[in-house]
Order: structure tokens, then sequence, then C-alpha cells
């Protein structure tokens, strides 16, 4: 059945024109990365590293936006694990201990172990990046949909969030900014374990026997693409004594993450001059297949992983099926996590992300996590109305405030579709997978 199934969706995507398809990447991964190393920090990029220009295609003559919705990750955070820093540390200090640093092995350590000082009962936590990051995408909505945000008396936003605090105050940032450009606003705000289910992650049995399937896949693209050689020659004097204390790999791709989360932070010291252009782009590349196979419609794991986000789409059209039929300009917030954005855009194939790719080596070709879920990663649709007269609704959507194209013919009016097509094509998807 699930063969028969992502043979239709791969056959009904071909059928689509050309002019629904999202252009080709113009530059690779690689020199994209080179030009902005932090890139290759996947679901730790600094979402406001990569904006994009905001020269939006203007709606069909006559229509006026009236309804938002909208699914966020909260902004950047500190890392999570709290052994990030101490699992790098311990190679380093033994190595003091032993006199097997070099200068700039010796300067790494100061400057992580200086920053691991700040960390103290933080991991996980909001940063100012990440509450800078929420309040420039509220200011934004507010701008660029003024009709429904600013010109609307009395609007009513609802707005709810994970029971995590760093999104309960990604939550808060966003309305702050939403009724400071609407002081007549009526924001309702929610948290609860009662709304779990549809706001956070929902891996079904079914799901979670699948995502082993990529374990091989994930594990052997790792090993070979991991070349700590010249980095150790780097931090140690001693090669012999690396090779046989340190697990090489494994403190490369952690130093890795400690690195590169610093841009989560006003003051986190760049370290990036310890990887070369190369490394990082192989680093990156590790991570890129890693969620891939966990989170996006890899073939090794029959494409369903996506799936982990029926119940939040599930949400998304039956709160936009109650709020169009009052007419009245609303908004929909929802605060979570990179593991429901990135699911949900290839779920609802938005631009590239629900493109299967069997070659992993061929991946950064044609699927780009960076590009998917940074910190405060969002989804957002805006829906739209005739100001006069009746018409059809319709639809269009962004990912991290780029327009997207959608798996539906669109109107004449490019990113631009009529909403009842768009929702029979996620209906059907989601009741076909269910079957």
């Amino acid at each position: 059945m699930i063969k028969t199934f992502l043979t239709a969706m791969m056959v009904g995507a071909a059928m689509l024109t050309l002019n629904a398809q999202p252009a080709p990447y113009t530059t690779s991964a690689h020199d994209e990365i080179a030009a902005n190393p932090w890139l290759a920090g996947s679901n730790y990029v600094d979402y406001d590293r990569q904006l994009p220009d905001f020269s939006y295609t203007k709606a069909p003559k006559g229509y006026v936006p009236f309804y938002f919705s909208h699914y966020g990750r909260h902004g950047a955070r500190w890392l999570i694990d709290t052994d990030s820093y101490e699992r790098v540390l311990r190679p380093l200090r033994k190595a003091r201990l032993q006199g097997k640093l070099t200068r700039e092995g010796q300067e790494a350590l100061r400057l992580i172990e200086l920053f691991n000082k700040t960390t103290y009962k933080r991991f996980g936590d909001l940063t100012t990046v990440g509450e800078r990051q929420h309040h420039g995408i509220g200011r934004r909505m507010a701008e660029h949909f003024p009709e429904i945000f600013v010109k609307t008396k009395g609007l009513q936003i609802d707005a709810r969030s994970t029971t995590v605090n760093r999104c309960i105050l990604s939550m808060v940032a966003e309305c702050e900014e939403l009724m400071a450009a609407n002081p007549t606003a009526r924001i309702h705000n929610d948290v609860s374990d009662a709304l779990q289910y549809y706001l956070n992650q929902d891996w079904s049995k079914r799901l979670r026997e699948t995502a082993k399937k990529g374990d091989r896949v994930r594990h052997d693209f790792s090993e070979t693409h991991t070349h700590p050689e010249r980095l150790m020659k780097v931090l140690f004097n001693d090669q012999q004594w690396a090779a046989d204390s340190v697990s090489q790999g494994q403190l490369m791709r952690q130093l890795f993450e400690v690195a590169i989360n610093m841009q989560s932070h006003d003051d986190g010291p760049n370290m990036l001059h310890l990887f070369t252009k190369d490394e990082l782009y192989d680093l990156w590349r590790i991570q890129n297949v890693g969620w891939y196979q966990n989170y996006g419609p890899s073939p090794y794991t029959d494409g369903i992983m996506p799936f982990s986000q029926q119940n939040l789409l599930t949400n998304i059209i039956e709160t936009a099926d109650t709020c169009l039929r009052s007419g009245k300009p609303q908004a929909t917030l929802r605060f979570g996590h990179e593991v429901c954005v990135m699911p949900l855009a290839c779920l609802m194939e938005l631009g590239t992300c629900g493109a299967q790719v069997s070659d992993m080596e061929q991946l950064d070709k044609e699927w780009r996590n960076y590009r998917i879920f940074p910190m405060a990663c969002n989804v957002q649709l805006i829906f739209y109305r005739p100001k006069k007269g009746q018409g059809d609704i319709l639809v269009k959507a962004l990912l991290n405030e780029r327009e997207m194209t959608l798996p539906v013919a669109p109107t004449a009016k490019p990113y631009y579709y009529r909403w009842t097509d768009l929702r029979a094509y996620w209906t059907k998807k989601l009741s076909d997978f269910g079957r």
C-alpha cells in the first residue's frame, strides 16, 4: 500500500506544470557554505543570517489577505545536552595534563572552558538572539500583511505553544510585536499538554520502525565523510597519543556542534577557523543526510517520515475551515520545534522539500536542510479573498518568509493557489496514508 501510495504521489507530481516547480539551486551547497560557513550548522543556523529580500508577488487584482495560519520553531537556543561542552573538554583537559596540546589546542580549550561557565542551568533555554529573531518575524508579519494585523480592529489572534519554555518565550516575543502593531488586538495564548498531540512529534510505532531503515545509510555516510586527521594535528602535538587516547571522529563532530552553535549567542567565540571549508561542508552533509532519513521524504525510509506531522497538518486544515467560515480577519499561531517544521514542510511539499533522492552523494544538489529549519524557522499560510463580491479563496505559502510553490496547479498568478484544490490534495494524501 505504501509503495502504491508513493508511486501515485510521484506520478501526480510529475504531471504538474513546469511553472509549478521551483527553480533549481543556482549555486552548490559547497559554495554557499564557503561563502557563509554558519550555514553548515543545519538546525543551528541563525535565522537572520539568510533573510530573503521580501519582494513578494502581488496578489491577484481585487484580492486581499484575511486569514493567517502559522507554525514556527522556537528561536536560537543554548545546546540541549548538559554534557555538550564537557564531552569536548574532557579529552582536551586530558591532553593538557599530559602536555599533548598544541598552542591552537590550548586556545580552543581556554575558549570552551570560559564559555562553559555561562551555561550553568541554561541548557535548552532561548537566547537573546532567539528572542530577537521572533521579534523580527512578528514585526514583519504586521508590515507585510497590514490588512490582517494592523487594520483589523479587535483582531482575534489564537497563539498556542508546546510546554517548553523556549517555545513559550518565542510565542511571547511575536505576540508583543503584533500587539504593538495593533493595540486593539485580542490575543489568546494557550500552553497545555492537551495540545501536544499536534504541536509536537507524533511518532507512531509504524514510523519508529520505518526510521530504523535509514540507520545504516546514516552511519555509512557519516563514516565516509568524517576526516579528523588534519584537525587532530591542529589540536594535539603527538599524533600517536591522539590515535591511542581520543575518539577522533567523535571529537571532531562534537567540537563542531559546540563551535557552530556559537551563532546562537551574541557573545559566543567564533571557533570556525578550526575547520576548513571542505570539513565544514562534509560535516554539514552528514547532518543533511541524517535529517533527510529521520524526518524527510527519503526513499530509504519509504518516504513516510513526514507523516509524523499528520496531526499538525490536519489541525491546520480544520482550523482554516473554521476561521474561513467566520469570514472575519483572524490569525492562528502555533509554536514548537524543528522536528515539526522539517517534516511539516516536506509533508506539505513546499518548494523542493518533498524531493525524493536515492543517492545520498547527490542529496545536497536537491535538498538542503538549512533552507528549511534554521532557528526560528516557520511556515506561514496566507489566505486571500475578493475584496468585493464572490470568488475563490486563494492561499499563498511562505517557508521562512520565502514564497514557495505548492503541489497543485497555481492560478494565473504565481504562488497563489485555490484553497479548495490544495485542501483536497492534502486531505487525500492524509487519508491515503491512513488506510
